[in-house]
Parts: structure tokens; C-alpha cells; sequence
């Protein structure tokens, strides 16, 4: 008992941000009523409290300070500094609109969507990160919904959905280079496993995308496509897929921004500098949510909460099938307290392993559960890196895109599916 409650109060941060943000939205029936920012803010003020009791309000403090600049947390509010800057820029100069045009005049209406969704896949699986892939697409996706009339929090999560495909199947993505070394399996062999899966999700998808643009008619006129100003959107794809660091990519996407915009006459230095600070402005919500997230979910850690879940879930084990379900939602459960999908597994990847051990499940599957749930989790959950990205580049609240994401909701029906079944039978 005292261990429950001991847990209880570990979580119990988390569970008052839910309650403030989705059940005050819910009561209200909007949920644009309650700012995620202030959400956090007062769930972060509960958790500094209920930490320094016993060890103190200096020392609450600094765990809570410790994980808001986290060394992830910084390399995320450099992507969305840089992020912001690069939108506004390249919005300025009207690189949106004919990157719009040049996608409107190659792609006929009825294959706006699907092709929206390809095109995300192929560039997230090239890239090997969801970030990266968002901040590239979404202002596109944004500027689609604009010209067409079609909604944003569609688009958006088109983006989303086909983002994270590339991320769980990409050689060359952190959560698949973390579920390999925790479980001890190659890459290849992960793939294999993970393509079995995440294939038919993706198939499933695009038949839904499709169906829905069937009958889709823009009355879009693009007058043509200014090939000068797509020049920075190219790179950015070019270099992204050439595998540069997403920071690099920003850094020379906004410095080509300017160059295309000065030397066309569109603006001038200090009319390009203005719109990078707008832009750095519009990402500033997103930045302190993310910081006072990283508090919020060090103090859970440092209570003991996520070990709480760790030992409260895999305690339920009976056969191979509950196995893999408990190693599935450890990682997702997990993934739900740290907002990281890499974090998430290193952090279950260790008992993943013990649990494989003990039952008898191969370490390819294993391995391809541990990354697949995490992007399932992470996709959907309103205060994710990649969900805040999305929602600030394409100025949709969070919570209106989750309707639309299919492909995570599909996914996870083929998780399911894959465990009942023991499928692929040649790796369970």
C-alpha cells in the first residue's frame, strides 16, 4: 500500500496537468479555453511543491531547473528558434505560396492528400527524423489548407502521421538506433520485423487519404510557379534528405531565404530580419511549454514515478503475447511521462530485454515493439515535440489534429494485431 501510494504522488504532476488541461476543456467545450502553456505552468508549480516536501524548495528547484534544460530540451528550442525563423522568412518572401503552386500544378486534386502523405514518408524515411520533417512540410501543408480551402488540421496531420513512418522504419533514426543496441539486434533485422507492421498501416492510410480526396475539387488557379523563390524549400528537402543535421538545414534554409529575397528585390536585410524575429516570437509558447514540460516530467522521474510504472505494469506478465503487450504500453506509458520516444526506450529498454529473456520472444520483435509504440504514443499526445511543432507552424491547436491521425491510430491497431496473432510468425 504505502508503495502505491508512494507512486501515486510520483505521477501525480502528470495526472493534474490532464485533469487541469483535458477535463477543464472538456467541461468547457473548447479547447482553446485552457492555454497548454498555463496548464503546465500550474502543474509545474504543484509539482515544485510537492517535491521540496522534505528535501526542500531550493532543491524541488533545481530538479525541476535540471530538466528544463535538459540537454535535449536545448537542442529542441535551437529547432524551433530556428524553425520559427526559417518559416517566417521564407513565408515573407513568398517561398509557401509557390512551393504551394509547384504541388498544385504537378498533383491533381484528387491526389493532394495521398501525395501529401507520400511525399512525408519518403522524406521522413530518407531524413531519419520526424522533427525534421515537420518543420520542413507543415509550413507547406499550412499554406495547401490556405490556397485550397481545405482544412489545416487535415494537412497537418498528414504531415504528422507520415513523418513518424519515417522515423520508426529509418536506419539512421535515434529511436531505431536505441531500440537495437538496448535489445542487441542489427538494423536490418529490425527493419524487417518493423516493415511487416508499419507497412500496412501506411497502405491503410493512404486508402483513407485517397478515398477522402476523391472527390476533392481546390478551383485553385496557380498562375504558374515562381521557380526562384522554391529555391530555399528545395535545399531544405535536398540537404535534409542528403542526411545534414536539421540545424544545419535550418541555418542554411534561412540564409537562402535572404539571399533570394534581397537579390529579387521581394525585401530587404532589415525587412528579412524583422520577419525572423516574428518568427522566433510565434514559436515563444512553444519553447516554455517545452521547458516547463522537461521540469515536470524530471520531478515525476525523480519521485520514483516512472520506475512506479515500470514494476506496476511488468508485474502483470502471463505468456509470450502478454509479454509483448506489457513491453508495447511500458514504452508507451513511459513515453507518455517524458514526452520522448527516444527517452522512452532507453529508459524500458534494459527490463524489455530481461522480460524477452524470460519468456522466450526474439529480440527483433522486441526491438521493433519498443520503437513502433513509442511513435505510436508520441505521435498523439498534445504536448510532444513534434505534435507542439506541428501546431505552431500551422497555428492549430494540438488537440484539433489528433482527429486526423490516422496513420498512428492505424498503426497502433496493427501493433495489436501483431501481438494476438504472433505475427510476423517467422520472428515470435
Amino acid at each position: 500500500m504505502a508503495n502505491n501510494k508512494k507512486g501515486f504522488l510520483a505521477l501525480s504532476p502528470l495526472l493534474v496537468f490532464i485533469f487541469i488541461y483535458l477535463v477543464t476543456s472538456i467541461v468547457a467545450g473548447d479547447f482553446y479555453k485552457m492555454p497548454i502553456s498555463v496548464a503546465f505552468m500550474l502543474s509545474s508549480i504543484y509539482a515544485v511543491g510537492m517535491a521540496a516536501y522534505g528535501k526542500g524548495l531550493k532543491n524541488s528547484i533545481d530538479t525541476f531547473s535540471r530538466g528544463a534544460s535538459a540537454r535535449n530540451i536545448m537542442l529542441m528550442l535551437w529547432i524551433f528558434i530556428l524553425a520559427g525563423a526559417f518559416a517566417n522568412a521564407a513565408k515573407m518572401i513568398g517561398a509557401v505560396d509557390a512551393t504551394v503552386n509547384v504541388m498544385l500544378s504537378i498533383l491533381p486534386d484528387n491526389m493532394l492528400l495521398p501525395g501529401l502523405f507520400l511525399a512525408t514518408c519518403f522524406i521522413s524515411l530518407s531524413i531519419g527524423t520526424s522533427v525534421g520533417t515537420i518543420v520542413a512540410l507543415v509550413p507547406i501543408a499550412a499554406g495547401l489548407a490556405q490556397s485550397t480551402g481545405m482544412s489545416s488540421a487535415l494537412l497537418t496531420a498528414i504531415v504528422v502521421g507520415g513523418a513518424f513512418f519515417g522515423d520508426n522504419l529509418s536506419f539512421i533514426s535515434d529511436t531505431t538506433i536505441a531500440a537495437t543496441s538496448s535489445q542487441g539486434c542489427s538494423m536490418k533485422d529490425k527493419f524487417r520485423v518493423n516493415f511487416f507492421i508499419t507497412l500496412p498501416a501506411a497502405i491503410i492510410t493512404l486508402a483513407i487519404y485517397t478515398f477522402l480526396g476523391t472527390d476533392l475539387h481546390t478551383n485553385t488557379c496557380t498562375h504558374g510557379a515562381n521557380i526562384v523563390k522554391v529555391i530555399p524549400y528545395f535545399a531544405v528537402l535536398i540537404t535534409a534528405i542528403a542526411g545534414l543535421d536539421v540545424m544545419t538545414v535550418l541555418v542554411l534554409g534561412i540564409s537562402l531565404t535572404g539571399i533570394v529575397g534581397i537579390a529579387t528585390g521581394i525585401t530587404n536585410l532589415f525587412d528579412w530580419m524583422h520577419s525572423m524575429g516574428d518568427g522566433i516570437m510565434g514559436m515563444g509558447e512553444l519553447i516554455i511549454v517545452t521547458m516547463l514540460a522537461g521540469g515536470l516530467f524530471e520531478i515525476v522521474k525523480s519521485k520514483g514515478g516512472v520506475e512506479y510504472i515500470i514494476e506496476s505494469i511488468s508485474s502483470r506478465i502471463k505468456g509470450k503475447r502478454g509479454a509483448e503487450a506489457v513491453i508495447g504500453l511500458l514504452v508507451a506509458v513511459i513515453d507518455i511521462c517524458t514526452a520522448n520516444n527516444t527517452v522512452a526506450i532507453i529508459s524500458v529498454g534494459n527490463i524489455a530485454k530481461r522480460i524477452g529473456e524470460k519468456y522466450g520472444l526474439d529480440r527483433r520483435k522486441t526491438a521493433s515493439l519498443l520503437d513502433t509504440c513509442s511513435c505510436c504514443m508520441q505521435a498523439i499526445i498534445p504536448y510532444g515535440a513534434q505534435m507542439l511543432m506541428a501546431s505552431g507552424l500551422s497555428k492549430v491547436n494540438p488537440v484539433n489534429i489528433i482527429p486526423y491521425l490516422y496513420y498512428p491510430f492505424v498503426l497502433a491497431i496493427c501493433v495489436v494485431s501483431a501481438i494476438l496473432l504472433r505475427l510476423p510468425r517467422r520472428y515470435s
